[in-house]
């Protein structure tokens, strides 16, 4: 089998479940290589949601990992210095990957696996910024020089929707670079055979005072701006 190499910086509740399935397709050989380091499991503090966060199901179950040491100083993955991983490059070389697939570039770490790949073997890469954030006029012209060059060393992008290919599209990428990937959930975990999530969903009206004839729209998602929970 081909071996897949995947660099990411931590476990993550909607991407363990389908690191699982792949490994039991056995259709390719595949490491995940987590650049947090292992104390991440431990402290997981998310600056979004300003709070540790502990998932409520196993996250490196099911398939082949490592966890990368992380000598940043500030530890995280908020800001570029926070994955600073020293031995990165010779841990993957070791695995001798025929592929490798990048969550973010905007870590030390990440970038520094791209470059240093990005003519050896097929990169592939994963993010799903998009052109709908505004940018400061001053900043457009730094960022797309910026954007361009890391893409230039990109083989091919998974994007995950029309603005997200844009995007790509717009910092040099080529259309036959892009291969959709939507984002996906664990069907398993959200079915509802025996209707439980239809009884807590009645209880919880109740709870609101909401009648079972009201019309109730649900937002998924950190309360910030750019999401425009408020709308």
């Amino acid at each position: 089998m081909k071996k897949l190499a995947i660099l990411t910086s931590h476990p993550i509740q909607y991407n363990a479940p389908l690191f699982k399935i792949l490994e039991e397709r056995k259709i390719i050989q595949l490491k995940i290589f987590y650049t947090w380091g292992k104390d991440v499991m431990e402290n997981k503090y998310d600056p979004g949601f300003k709070k540790n966060i502990t998932w409520d199901i196993p996250l490196l179950d099911g398939y082949e990992y490592e966890f990368i040491e992380n000598t940043a100083k500030n530890k995280g993955s908020h800001h570029f210095k926070g994955i600073q991983n020293p031995d990165i490059i010779k841990k993957i070389e070791t695995y001798n990957p025929d592929s490798l697939l990048i969550f973010g570039w905007a870590f030390a770490s990440h970038l520094k696996v791209i470059r240093y790949f990005g003519n050896k073997i097929p990169v592939y890469f994963r993010g799903d910024s998009t052109l709908l954030d505004k940018t400061k006029k001053y900043k457009v012209l730094a960022r797309s020089i910026l954007l361009k060059w890391v893409y230039s060393h990109i083989s091919y992008a998974l994007y995950v929707g029309e603005n997200n290919k844009k995007y790509f599209l717009k910092y040099g990428l080529k259309d036959q670079q892009l291969v959709f990937a939507a984002h996906a959930i664990d069907n398993n975990r959200f079915a509802n055979p025996d209707e439980v999530y239809q009884t807590e969903a009645i209880h919880w009206r109740k709870q609101l005072n909401i009648y079972n004839d009201d019309l109730v729209f649900i937002f998924s998602g950190k309360l910030e701006q750019k999401k425009i929970p408020f709308f």
